[in-house]
């Protein structure tokens, strides 16, 4: 994954971009009928259930539009949330709530679904050794929170992007003209290039499992797409010699069978391309 480093920058991005986006030349709606020096308090109030996530987001969010906000965290990110429950409240220059209102409520929607998603399938692999991983399969321009969220929810991290992690994957492995030459090619660029980074490859039978066992210094083989029979298989013939990661339309009904074949990963694109956001709202508080 990305350093903290470049963590926090991405997400200093995310907000200065969605306020840009939401608020342009002013949010005229409250200019309009709210005097400058104003002072209000509000809520986010909790209109579901489930694992809210994006209250240290929030907080980002709401310190970049202005700094006198002052807020009171009652329910911190990871929590389980029912209706009814308020999370924080908000208190300061009402104009500068208002202007920053969207911007959390969009993030903690969505990193509060993808929380409570992740959560659902860790609680699956209870009692196994079997860790969950998100993917790329991220919204464009917010890749970030998406994956905080995920953490959050107790899963972790795959790679961030394209540049952490070199990951041969079947296109990757036909273009170069074979597994052992993409791999071979690969360590090349990485001599050549002077570069660190992991090598993960990508297998779509048990074949091509023996040919990525030929070949030392590969850190993971990706098993995609295979059932449970071939899973158990493959586990066996690696054997320890590098971590096994289970991908391909694994749902809550599979999730379980896969872990159980031994595996040390499953990677799951849903975590973060398929949830409903969770219905939080700001409202004002007399």
């Amino acid at each position: 994954m990305i350093t903290q480093e470049q963590f926090d920058t991405e997400v200093k991005m995310i907000i200065s971009n969605a306020i840009r986006e939401d608020v342009g030349d002013g949010d005229h709606s409250s200019l309009a009928c709210i005097p400058e020096n104003a002072k209000g308090r509000a809520k986010i109030l909790v209109k579901d259930k489930g694992i809210i996530g994006g209250v240290n987001f929030a907080k980002k969010v709401f310190a970049y539009v202005d700094k006198n906000l002052k807020l009171d965290v009652k329910i911190e990110d990871g929590t389980e949330v029912t209706y009814g429950d308020v999370v924080m409240y908000i208190e300061g220059p009402s104009q500068s709530i208002l202007k920053a209102e969207r911007t959390v409520l969009n993030a903690m929607q969505r990193m509060s679904a993808i929380a409570t998603k992740t959560r659902m399938f860790v609680n699956l692999l209870k009692g196994t050794k079997t860790k969950i991983l998100d993917t790329r399969k991220t919204t464009p321009g917010i890749r970030v929170l998406e994956k905080w969220a995920v953490v959050i929810g107790g899963g972790e991290n795959h790679r961030f992007a394209l540049y952490d992690m070199i990951m041969l994957k079947d296109n990757h492995i036909d273009f170069a003209g074979g597994i052992t030459k993409a791999i071979e090619m690969t360590k090349s660029y990485l001599k050549e290039t002077d570069k660190d980074l992991k090598i993960m490859v990508e297998a779509r039978n048990l074949i091509e499992v023996e040919e990525i066992l030929k070949s030392d210094g590969i850190y993971r083989i990706l098993l995609d797409n295979f059932d449970y029979e071939d899973t158990r298989k493959a586990v066996k013939l690696i054997d320890g010699k590098c971590l096994i990661e289970s991908s391909g339309n694994i749902n809550e009904v599979t999730i379980r069978h896969y872990a159980e074949c031994g595996v040390n990963y499953i990677s799951c694109g849903a975590l973060t391309h398929s949830v409903h956001n969770m219905d939080l709202s700001l409202k004002a508080v007399n």
